[in-house]
């Protein structure tokens, strides 16, 4: 890596990535005041944003931001060109296949700003990142249903 890329890449935050799933095109927008707030305090930056329909025969179909709802009322066109390049039609190919047939998808590809002076500072002392994952909040739940059964303080 040259020194620029290396710099760059010790100032980074970890990059995730998130598939929503939409039963056909009913995308209300509901979240995405939320997602602009956190863009506009610093804690996360869109990398990517996409919207995709699958169709009944499986087929993809990109959507485009003005016509997700046609209510008048969704503005999402803050987010348009949302595109650094991590997010390739091979990944959005590979995201479609976790969709149901006639349903729709938000991907997105976000860095988060929050975490990115502690990663930085961890990368300058030499530590790296060995492991990474998350815990589905399903499991979340069951594993404090099973405890709270159990009588067991968390």
């Amino acid at each position: 890596m040259s020194d620029t890329i290396d710099e760059e890449f010790n100032e980074t935050g970890p990059i995730d990535y998130l598939i929503v799933e939409f039963p056909g095109t009913r995308l209300t927008g509901e979240g995405m005041p939320l997602l602009l707030d956190l863009v506009e305090r610093g804690i996360v930056r869109i990398l990517d944003l996409t919207f995709v329909k699958k169709e009944p025969d499986g087929s993809l179909t990109a959507l485009e931001l003005a016509d997700l709802t046609g209510d008048g009322q969704l503005d999402l066109t803050v987010f348009e060109g949302a595109s650094s390049g991590l997010l390739g039609d091979d990944d959005i190919s590979e995201a479609a296949k976790a969709l149901e047939p006639g349903s729709s998808a938000a991907v997105l590809v976000y860095e988060n700003l929050w975490a990115a002076p502690m990663v930085g500072a961890l990368r300058r002392a030499g530590a790296q990142l060995v492991a990474s994952g998350r815990i589905p909040v399903q499991d979340v739940l069951a594993a404090l249903t099973a405890v709270e059964d159990a009588g067991s303080p968390v």
